[in-house]
């Protein structure tokens, strides 16, 4: 019982695969209307300046909220953390040679490996 399924199975897919490889490539798609394309930059820039002003005032309400739920509860309201941005190393331009690949922090930082024990 189980190998006849197995076998119709295998002539299924094996028939699926022929039929897609039969069909013909999709059209090309037309070049964009240059027109278009600059409208609907500015379009997309306008909806995300203003979902960030959305944001930024949903984040303004939060916080308010919050320092009010700490001040009704006689708790200290917390000083903000600054966030500090990680940098890529600067490496001079006099010690990379062209064509050369660059050595990354995690490259130079990682240890050399121990000798193998005898």
């Amino acid at each position: 019982m189980n190998s006849r399924l197995l076998l119709a199975s295998l002539v299924v897919a094996c028939s699926s695969f022929t039929a897609l490889a039969k069909l013909p490539p999709p059209p090309p798609a037309p070049p964009p209307d240059p027109i278009a394309v600059a409208a609907k930059a500015e379009k997309d820039k306008a909806v995300a300046e203003k979902a960030k002003a959305v944001q930024v005032a949903a984040e303004e309400r939060a916080v308010k909220n919050f320092q009010a739920n700490l001040k009704k509860a006689g708790k200290p309201i917390p000083k903000p953390t600054p966030i500090v941005v990680a940098t890529a190393p600067l490496v001079p331009a006099a010690a990379v040679k062209p064509g050369a690949v660059p050595v990354t922090a995690t490259r130079a930082a990682k240890a050399p490996e121990a000798p193998p024990k005898k």
